[in-house]
């Protein structure tokens, strides 16, 4: 069955696709755009189960995209809530170092802030002690920029925006195939309709490689699901700090650690964790696919990752089988919390791409033909840089 013909299809609405249509419409008004969702409601995935973060870009290789996105997609975060009257608090971050490996980590990253046009105050165990009275550790860093905001609530208005500006969505439409001629595309959805576009946008997250070989196209990675998990502590903890607070990362690794988070409806979450998880969008130990599995265990990519990070990853996997275990990564920078203060919450699963030698890619990755641009990869901080991904995959459409 034939559908209506578009100028532009855009796959998936979370915050990323409802920035991208929401500017195309900017740049060309009155163009027919069709929005496609395979769930029922926008931002169901990472945009909805993510820590409500806005940052600011302390970890990325200066001159990456990712540290350029970063720091466009703060101000133009913080402005966009601002006008749009949507939640925010900037309370800054706090990276805690709890030993001196950390320390000297933790000097490497505050050069980076500064390479990366930031402006981060140093604090040694004294200082940090009187700016959080929970925190405990030898040195740590303040990035005043990071704020907090309700992601979900972006995107719902960047959605309302692009369906002012004339923009159709559809939610429970899932693709099933996507063919490209010389003169649109076809996009086939599980319910037997077909659509045609001039151009398509995959904006699927979680399910962007799989369109990409629905399409025929060829790539050297995969997504692999991390699972994060995360709790939150009993309101009586609502007031326990005043910042983010955040250990000192693995540079080896595309993770941030377990950290605390000030959350934008006031409460105070811990987390979170990364363990692989046994379905694309699996948020817990006993949702599992098989065909996700077996993907997974069969890319020739993923045995390298394996044996590089084998100890990483049980260690993950105890954090999260044992509570005890996961309450020292808390406790390691603030004491006071105990395990039965770890209450639950919802998890998220990020998609990480990893190639076929096995290495991780920490940066933005696209994949385009002649009318299509695939978003392969849009790792954290994916969410803060929307809106200038979006300018970015607007403007590769008009070359």
């Amino acid at each position: 069955m034939l559908g209506k013909t578009y100028d532009l299809i855009v796959v998936g609405a979370g915050i990323l696709g409802a920035a991208c249509a929401r500017h195309y419409l900017q740049c060309h008004p009155g163009k027919k755009v069709l929005i496609i969702e395979k769930e029922s409601a926008p931002a169901r995935h990472q945009t909805g189960r993510n820590s409500g973060v806005v940052h600011a870009g302390v970890y990325y290789a200066p001159g990456s995209l990712k540290a350029q996105y970063c720091r466009e997609g703060l101000s133009e975060t913080l402005a966009f809530c601002q006008a749009e009257d949507i939640p925010l608090l900037q309370c800054g971050k706090l990276i805690v170092a709890t030993d001196s490996q950390e320390e000297i980590r933790l000097q490497a990253l505050y050069q980076r802030s500064q390479d990366n046009g930031l402006h981060p105050q140093w604090m040694n165990a004294n200082a940090l002690r009187q700016t959080e009275q929970a925190i405990s550790g030898r040195a740590a860093i303040l990035v005043r920029d990071t704020a907090i905001t309700d992601y979900t609530a972006i995107t719902r208005r960047l959605l309302e925006k692009a369906i002012k500006a004339g923009a159709e969505i559809e939610y429970s439409a899932q693709v099933s195939d996507i063919h490209e001629t010389a003169h649109e595309v076809q996009v086939s959805l599980h319910d037997g309709r077909r659509l045609l576009a001039e151009k398509l946008l995959n904006c699927a997250g979680l399910m962007a490689d799989r369109l990409i070989q629905m399409q025929g196209l060829s790539t050297d990675f995969r997504i692999l699901p991390f699972r994060g998990e995360y709790y939150r502590l009993p309101d009586k903890y609502n007031a326990l700090v005043k910042h983010l607070i955040y250990p000192v990362p693995d540079p080896q690794l595309p993770f941030l650690g377990v950290h605390l988070t000030r959350m934008i409806d006031g409460s105070v979450t811990v987390g979170p964790n990364a363990v692989l998880a046994l379905a694309r969008e699996g948020y817990s130990w006993t949702h599992i696919n098989v065909k996700d599995c077996w993907e997974n265990l069969s890319y020739k990519g993923f045995w390298p990752l394996a044996r590089q990070y084998w100890q990483s990853g049980l260690s993950e996997v105890r954090h999260s089988l044992f509570k005890s275990q996961y309450l020292k990564l808390v406790q390691k920078y603030c004491p006071q919390i105990q395990q039965h203060d770890l209450l639950p919450y919802r998890h998220g699963v990020r998609a990480q791409a990893v190639t076929e030698s096995g290495e991780l890619l920490h940066d933005f990755r696209f994949v385009h033909s002649e009318r299509t641009l695939h978003v392969g990869n849009a790792p954290s901080p994916a969410a803060t840089s929307a809106m200038p991904i979006a300018r970015a995959v607007v403007s590769e459409f008009g070359k």
